[in-house]
């Protein structure tokens, strides 16, 4: 048995090609399970800036950026307008 280069080669392209793989999430957003205490915090006057220092305290910890976070935050308001309206 000696060492084949070509199926090393490829080995390492396959494993290489998995690592850039980025996690498909299907829709769904790291700020979901959140949405009732930042709504509620949002209702109450903070900002995105203030949303992002409240997700990445204890014990959440999650990291996003200020961009996530206002994206997140228009599209969820517009989703509960659009359910205080009858649905779309």
């Amino acid at each position: 048995m000696g060492f084949d280069a070509d199926a090393e080669l490829d080995r390492v392209h396959e494993l290489k090609r998995l690592r850039r793989r980025r996690p498909y999430w299907r829709g769904r957003s790291q700020l979901d399970p959140y949405t009732a205490e930042l709504l509620a915090l949002y209702d109450q006057g903070a900002t995105p800036a203030d949303l992002r220092d409240w997700l990445s305290m204890p014990p959440r910890r999650l990291t996003v950026h200020h961009s996530t976070v206002s994206r997140w935050l228009r599209r969820t308001l517009e989703q509960r307008q659009a359910d205080r309206r009858g649905g779309r």
